[in-house]
């Protein structure tokens, strides 16, 4: 196949990549600094003036949307909170304008999503069938931008809505922020302790978004976690016992809301989030509890 992916240069999009080209596909990185093809990974200029990337993408089989300013960086102030939704309205109106430009349409477009399109809860679980939302700035974000990918639909395209958990690796995405007071002995609980973590091996993302993008009739909202939840405070012990450190210095809510505003609700506040619909397609996780992905990261 040929599959599209914009934000293919990021963490997630890396890992994609590299797993579609061992599956023998070609992969299309849409990027605004576009380098020579390699080895079946070509790179194709757009959001830029005058980038025309459909011209490039004539015969793609699939369309994955990451694009966007990353939720982990910086403080949330007026101004990153514009950054995080602008960038990901534009890069998502622009998927839409590629895909009426293409005279054959990919098959399916897989739009990243958020599972922080739940209310937070101590003590609900939620699966693709539930129909709460969330009323936060990252919730009203994630609706609005699947809102807008599902419009490819009137395209004929068949639309699947990764919504993501927090994505685990040793490098990048949250854990090595998590891990870094546990590697300087001063590791702890994270506010109460009791808000759900909702987590998945950053392998098993990508091997969830080629899932969706090789069953037809998987469509609409999937939830992108791994199906063994943890609590903030199991999910500390764990790392701890990973790195072989103490879980022993708590990190109190005043601190975290001081030093990340609205941010701090990301690790404050969570959902017990459930992978119902890829397990109802059979889908099977290489690193289903925490132990196991752990294990992996810090081989």
């Amino acid at each position: 196949m040929k599959i599209a992916i914009t934000g293919g240069t990021g963490f997630a999009g890396n890992e994609m990549t590299k797993l579609f080209r061992q599956q023998g596909h070609e992969v299309f990185i849409l990027t605004r600094s576009p380098k020579p093809s390699d080895n079946g990974v070509h790179y194709v200029e757009w959001l830029t003036e005058g980038s025309k990337p459909e011209q490039k993408l004539a015969g793609v089989d699939a369309f994955v949307n990451l694009a966007g300013s990353s939720i982990n960086d910086g403080r949330w102030d007026d101004e990153q909170k514009k950054l995080i939704y602008k960038s990901r309205v534009e890069a998502t109106d622009e998927v839409l304008r590629i895909i009426k430009e293409l005279e054959q349409k990919p098959k399916v477009l897989v739009n990243a999503s958020a599972v922080g399109i739940y209310p937070a809860s101590t003590e609900k679980s939620y699966t693709e069938a539930s129909t709460e939302k969330g009323d936060d700035f990252l919730a009203k974000t994630v609706i609005e931008w699947e809102r807008l990918a599902n419009q490819a639909r009137d395209e004929g395209v068949r639309v699947a809505l990764g919504r993501f958990g927090i994505i685990l690796g040793k490098k990048d995405g949250a854990l090595p922020l998590m891990a870094l007071p546990y590697k300087l002995f001063g590791g702890g609980t994270v506010g109460s302790g009791r808000q759900w973590l909702s987590w998945i091996h950053v392998h098993d993302v990508a091997r969830a978004v080629l899932f969706a993008i090789e069953t037809e009739d998987l469509t609409g909202p999937f939830n992108v976690t791994a199906p063994y939840p943890k609590r903030m405070k199991d999910f500390g012990k764990e790392i701890a016992r990973a790195l072989g450190r103490p879980h022993w210095f708590p990190v109190p809510e005043f601190a975290l809301k001081a030093a990340l505003g609205d941010k701090s609700r990301l690790v404050l506040e969570g959902q017990r989030v459930l992978p119902e619909v890829l397990q109802q397609h059979g889908f099977e996780f290489a690193y289903p509890d925490l132990r196991s992905a752990l294990a992996d990261i810090y081989k």
